[in-house]
């Protein structure tokens, strides 16, 4: 297998980093939604942070990577159960894929050949505990995609079709790109992904020219290249690892809620996923930094990220979703 490019060499997208490293400390805030130009590293970040992060301990021959005996589903059958390590899973979903590939069917080879009505597990399957990458989200057909948000807020994938009645974990981030000029997502779909960032191509010549050397640098000779990046990777993970130990202890305080809520309110941000969205956001990002409390600078970090696909859009308004955001907060002192 092909090494994964480090994540601490990839070259400016600073927000679209943040954005993923947040996530991994806390799944539960629902994957990133990253739009922008091609060829900016949106993939190379995915599977760069996923090849940084741990590998994860399994049941050997478990289909969905439970890490318990209690967790392996009954349709899976008799499995080893000896515990084995394997990476990060980052499963990619193409464009024109069937619900049934992505959620699982009938084994049909097994129907035919033994009389058997036997579950053929999916994608979500194989995503379990780790990445779910969609290249060109909005593109994809959108029953596909409501299924899939649906999945990513349960954690868990139920098929019921052709006399099958399973069910199965399937908790993962799901982490989608595309370009906007190639369409645009439905606006309840986009307030479904936790987090959403615009990438862009540098416009520093000194920012494209350190990408080509990198670049040709791990396409010359990779080992060397990840040797030079291993440190500052693993400070990456040890920094993750240690914000995921003090998640639930970072104080948040009276002061840090209300500005959540008020700018939510502020900007129009219809619902609660919102505050709650940028409350876990700006909690992560302050256990990332070693903060024992969620400041007023956490929030204003993440509140473009956490919010800017979520506003309405006003024709009276030619600013950008970002620019409103950062506006707002200029507005309000905070």
């Amino acid at each position: 297998m092909k090494a994964a490019f480090p994540f601490a060499a990839i070259v400016g997208q600073d927000d679209m980093k943040l954005a993923m490293i947040l996530t991994a400390i806390d799944p539960k805030l629902g994957g990133v939604l990253v739009f922008g130009d091609r060829g900016t590293g949106k993939s190379t970040a995915v599977r760069a942070l996923a090849a940084l992060l741990p590998p994860i301990t399994a049941l050997r021959g478990c289909p969905v990577n439970s890490e318990r005996a209690e967790d392996v589903p009954d349709w899976a059958g008799q499995i080893d159960g000896t515990a084995e390590t394997r990476p990060t899973p980052v499963v990619d979903l193409p464009l024109g894929v069937t619900e049934d590939r992505v959620t699982g069917a009938l084994d049909i080879e097994r129907a035919l050949t033994r009389g058997e009505k036997a579950f053929q597990p999916g994608l979500l399957a194989q995503a379990n505990r780790g990445y779910l990458y969609i290249d060109e989200v909005n593109l994809l057909e959108d029953h596909i995609v409501d299924l899939l948000l649906d999945v990513a807020q349960s954690g868990e994938n139920l098929v019921e079709r052709e006399g099958l009645s399973v069910r199965h974990p399937a908790r993962f981030v799901l982490v989608g790109s595309g370009n906007p000029e190639e369409g645009e997502l439905r606006p309840q779909l986009l307030d479904r992904f936790g987090l959403s960032v615009e990438v862009r191509s540098p416009t520093d010549v000194a920012q494209r020219i350190e990408v080509i050397r990198r670049r040709d640098a791990f396409e010359t000779d990779a080992e060397a290249f990840l040797r030079k990046w291993r440190k500052k990777d693993a400070a990456i993970r040890d920094a993750v690892l240690a914000a995921r130990g003090v998640l639930a202890k970072v104080a948040v305080r009276a002061p840090a809620l209300k500005l959540c809520a008020e700018l939510c309110m502020a900007l129009g941000s219809d619902g609660l996923r919102g505050e709650l969205t940028l409350y876990r956001a700006a909690r992560a990002l302050a256990a990332y930094e070693g903060a024992t409390a969620l400041k007023a600078q956490h929030i204003r970090r993440v509140a473009p990220m956490a919010l800017a696909h979520r506003l309405r859009r006003d024709p009276l308004d030619d600013a950008g979703s970002t620019v409103r955001v950062q506006r707002v907060l200029e507005e309000m002192g905070a």
